[in-house]
């Protein structure tokens, strides 16, 4: 089976077992949900509902579920009744459960025997076979609780489950393993869940039965289907001419019939001289073709210039002629009117011929000091008597 369908060799165990002597369990294989059921023949269909046709053929009423499982695909609490309690403890498989999970197994034991102590309702256990992580719980709990012997506890189980515990490792744990602590057994550690269906679903097994036939008749439905009409007709006018049978009769077979040889479709030789009707004579050109003489009105000749190019020997108006000159350029003959000219000499400057008046003229520098001054006699005699 596929890893989303039914469980690989589901169908090689029984669906349940029967209960242990002085026990309140009773070990089964994994119900399946409606869709799962479904992919069954009516025969092998098995459901919380059929569960509890089972137990009721046995006058037998369940109380709690307890699933092993490591995984919620197979079923729901949708799928299960309102009758029962559903339990969940994530068991791995192929290998022994962890002193946790078998901690848990007991708390959820001896709080429904507790809680049930004035009914004599049961305990199902199961797995995806209800064989391996189911016997090994149910055997440590009457191992380690209620004291029995592990070789008669694993014989009790093989017993009333009709299939022998398989996983070597299994067995060895309970038959020489050590005993698991009971501390803290009659705590509570998780709430069971009640079941959501309050009626049966209206699919029953049976229904399968008749999917074979309506997969029958849907073979025979397309076998039914109108011949196909002839190549090369019309398709509509075919079916049209072709219809007003009576219910239930069927068309005849197409047989092909070869064409006569002198039939009005036959077509004529063709001519050697003869040309393809598709390409145009040679002495014809395409209308989309301008003709060889005939320029496209798209080129211009080369003889016509754009209106956009001006002709050579006309310049452009936003350039000046050579023989104009800028307006802001003076021309060459011409001074600026800040610069004085040649001839006329700067009113600041002195001119060459004139000195200082603070320097004595250059005659006068290389003459010695000056002479003394003559006294006249008048002076010198009065200045002497």
């Amino acid at each position: 089976m596929s890893q989303r369908g039914v469980p690989s060799r589901w169908l090689d165990y029984s669906a349940v077992g029967k209960r242990l002597d002085g026990t309140r369990f009773i070990a089964f294989k994994v119900p399946l949900k409606q869709s799962l059921n479904r992919q069954l023949p009516c025969s092998d269909a098995f459901g919380p509902w059929e569960l509890l046709d089972a137990l009721n053929t046995e006058k037998q009423e369940l109380g709690l579920i307890v699933d092993l499982t490591f995984t919620k695909r197979y079923y729901t609490l949708q799928d299960v009744p309102e009758s029962l309690l559903v339990l969940k403890i994530f068991t791995a498989g192929h290998e022994v459960p962890s002193d946790d999970t078998i901690l848990s197994f007991k708390r959820a034991v001896c709080r429904f025997l507790r809680d049930n102590t004035e009914n004599d309702k049961l305990i199902g256990v199961h797995c995806t076979h209800g064989l391996n992580r189911t016997g090994y719980l149910i055997c440590r709990y009457l191992i380690d609780v209620d004291g029995m012997d592990p070789k008669e506890a694993v014989e009790l189980f093989n017993s009333s489950r009709g299939h022998d515990v398989e996983r070597q490792n299994y067995l060895d744990d309970l038959q020489s393993g050590p005993k698991r602590s009971n501390e803290g057994m009659e705590e509570a550690e998780q709430e069971p869940m009640r079941g959501l269906a309050s009626h049966r679903p209206s699919f029953t097994p049976s229904d399968s039965d008749s999917r074979e036939e309506r997969r029958s008749h849907f073979k025979e439905s397309r076998n039914d289907s109108r011949p196909v009409p002839p190549r090369g007709t019309n398709q509509r006018l075919y079916h049209h001419h072709h219809t007003g049978l009576p219910k239930g009769a069927h068309h005849p077979p197409y047989q092909w019939t070869p064409s006569n040889a002198e039939s009005q479709w036959r077509s004529t030789p063709r001519s050697e001289d003869r040309s393809s009707r598709y390409p145009p004579p040679e002495d014809w050109r395409s209308r989309c073709a301008p003709p060889e003489d005939n320029m496209s009105r798209y080129t211009a000749p080369e003889d016509w210039r754009s209106r956009y190019a001006p002709p050579e020997n006309r310049r452009s108006r936003y350039a000046p002629p050579e023989e104009r000159r800028s307006t802001y350029a003076p021309p060459e003959e011409r001074r600026s009117r800040f610069a004085p000219p040649e001839e006329r000499r700067s009113r600041y400057p002195p001119p060459q011929d004139r000195r200082s008046r603070f320097a004595p003229p250059e005659e006068d520098r290389r003459r010695g000091p000056p002479p003394l001054p003559r006294y006249s006699a008048r002076w010198t005699n009065e200045s002497i008597g």
